[in-house]
């Protein structure tokens, strides 16, 4: 249990007690020990590793190493939704890039449209050009992530109606819906979700049933949800049975 929650993060009761086939009452006596011997600390609902209380957020090419093939997998599967002549919204990250890759790899695409807030990921669609225009949102340069943010980020997006927006996220569960570490990026998201008549949100199997600090979006804003074999199986049901569209890559 407890390399679990070093590995996650963060973990549910709820979904400890179905992963170890035990109580939620043995559970929480299990997380009350860890808590006491000062391994996890104990929160509402679940436990979070100690080492993660504080978390720095980690730079692209960190992230990048996590999860890649994975990561590539949700990235084909969420490119699979475009077609020719959709307007389209990528946002920042490193799933959100794969997505990028699969559909710079494409030969299909016409007049497809895509804004996007990460620099990167504009150099990743280049190749697509011309079947693909690409339009770069402007603003502040974040270095972490080679994202652009507000001032002009937002006043763009505002102006924007799009078919499809792809959303990356630190996070997503029922009780929080979709959750950010950085401040900056999670406004930008916002006005993304905003824009699109159909939001996706891609992430890798570890940020199912997570929470961090900042709330991006309610569950009910959000369409559709794709992500990887690694998500544990109680977080995915449990998003099923709020209504979320789960749709788990191999």
């Amino acid at each position: 249990m407890l390399q679990m929650i070093t590995e996650r993060e963060f973990m549910r009761v709820a979904d400890l007690s179905e992963e170890f086939g035990i109580s939620d009452v043995t559970v929480r006596g299990d997380l009350d020990a860890l808590d006491h011997s000062q391994s996890v600390r104990r929160v509402r609902g679940g436990a979070m590793a100690r080492t993660q209380v504080v978390r720095a957020e980690p730079s692209f090419e960190e992230s990048m190493t996590a999860s890649a093939v994975e990561k590539q997998r949700i990235g084909e599967r969420a490119a699979a939704l475009v077609s020719p002549g959709m307007s389209v919204i990528i946002d920042v990250g490193t799933t959100t890039t794969a997505i990028a890759r699969a559909l710079a790899a494409r030969t299909d695409l016409q007049q497809v449209s895509v804004i996007t807030n990460g620099l990167n990921i504009a150099l990743e669609l280049e190749p697509a050009m011309p079947g693909v225009t690409v339009l770069v949102t402007g603003g502040t340069l974040r270095r972490l992530q080679h994202s652009l943010v507000d001032p002009m980020a937002s006043q763009l997006l505002e102006r924007m109606h799009v078919d499809l927006a792809f959303i990356g996220c630190n996070g997503i569960d029922v009780a929080h819906g979709v959750t950010n570490i950085n401040l900056p990026e999670a406004e930008v998201k916002r006005r993304m979700i905003a824009s699109a008549v159909r939001t996706v949100v891609v992430a890798a199997g570890t940020k199912i049933g997570q929470a961090h600090l900042i709330r991006v979006a309610d569950l009910a804003d959000v369409q559709t949800v794709i992500t990887g074999s690694s998500a544990m199986a109680g977080a995915v049901a449990e998003l099923r049975r709020a209504g979320a569209d789960v749709i788990q890559v191999e």
